[in-house]
């Protein structure tokens, strides 16, 4: 079994014996999108640590994105929930990059790009780039940040 499937099951049980609803409700989710994970397709499958993780980020993604809704729906109540939830999943996540090292990832990815095809790269090689870096951040930045940070790059 996964370590950190393993640490999300141990958690489980002591949010749950410690009767942190908001905590075990989190982890029981978390565990659940795992577990759904290693089902699917045509034979089940152990997840890997990072694969655990990408589950895990996918999962984060949605609770930012449902606090938001709520927020705007006037559902303050709801989006302290996800919110909440949230915070619980992110203890299990690695560190995001701040924008700082986003931005040297992008350009050194840019200059191994720039000195394989001997030219600058331009829009037209944003998916070379993309991959380089995606390659390098591996789930410690949004794909949007990402792409965004990429994008500004190209055009300059």
């Amino acid at each position: 079994m996964a370590e950190l499937k393993a640490r999300l099951k141990n958690d489980l049980t002591v949010a749950m014996k410690a009767r942190e609803t908001v905590t075990a409700g989190a982890l029981r989710m978390a565990l659940t999108a795992v577990t759904n994970e290693e089902v699917s397709g045509k034979q089940a499958r152990e997840l890997s640590d990072d694969e655990v993780v990408k589950v895990l980020a996918r999962e984060a993604k949605k609770r930012k994105e449902a606090a938001e809704a709520f927020d705007g729906a006037g559902r303050a109540e709801k989006a302290d929930l996800e919110r909440q939830e949230l915070a619980v999943l992110e203890v299990y996540l690695p560190k995001q990059l701040d924008d700082a090292e986003l931005a040297s990832i992008v350009d050194k990815a840019y200059a191994a790009v720039a000195e394989q095809l001997g030219e600058a790269p331009g829009q037209k090689q944003m998916g070379q780039v993309m991959k380089a870096v995606n390659a390098e951040v591996a789930g410690r930045a949004e794909g949007g940040r990402v792409a965004a940070a990429v994008k500004s790059k190209l055009t300059n």
